[in-house]
């Protein structure tokens, strides 16, 4: 079984890449963003209280989210493995993530990292945000805001997966495919 965390700064193709190594290893990507937004518009438990804590300002709960995770996983029972994709963020979400694997008696493999420069994945934003119609990727001051965020909360988590020896870099500048490449040679080296 292979479990991946991807992660990187908006822009850093997560989503693109996780659809192309869902196919290729049989995985299930679980994003956390269509993980709220289903459980929202499906009115279920988890998502009422989601919607609950979101409607008054407040940071949804971690275990809110695990739970929600929770869930996603125990609907894929013969599941090779699973993309997490916008979760964890935090260290205190690894740890809590890493817990409800091994309850499960699973774990992380591998910790990907897509890195690029800042600039070009402003740029990449910027084009996304013309067909996108999401407006934090119309404004460069809004974007440049989410990389701080990235960087204060989300790249501390470099550290916490290097000392259990699963972190993983990987050049998200290229072509789709070149990098798809990368990822793979990585992916198939775990094993």
């Amino acid at each position: 079984m292979i479990n991946l965390v991807l992660f990187g700064k908006p822009g850093a193709g997560k989503g693109t890449q996780a659809s192309f190594l869902k196919e290729q290893f049989n995985l299930v990507h679980i994003s956390t963003g269509d993980l709220f937004r289903s459980n929202i518009q499906n009115e279920t438990p988890l998502g009422l209280l989601a919607k609950s804590y979101m409607d008054q300002g407040d940071l949804v709960p971690d275990q809110v989210t695990i739970d929600m995770l929770e869930a996603e996983v125990d609907k894929n029972p013969k599941a090779q493995g699973f993309i997490f994709d916008g979760f964890p963020r935090t260290k205190a979400q690894a740890e809590a993530l890493d817990a409800f694997l091994k309850e499960k008696n699973m774990s992380i493999s591998a910790t990907i990292a897509l890195e690029a420069a800042d600039d070009v994945l402003v740029d990449r934003l910027l084009e996304r945000g013309k067909s996108s119609g999401r407006t934090d990727d119309q404004d460069e001051a809004k974007i440049r805001n989410r990389f701080e965020e990235y960087n204060l909360k989300t790249a501390p988590l470099r550290d916490y997966y290097t000392k259990q020896g699963k972190f993983q870099s990987v050049s998200g500048i290229g072509s789709i495919e070149a990098i798809t490449e990368r990822l793979t040679e990585l992916i198939n080296s775990l094993s």
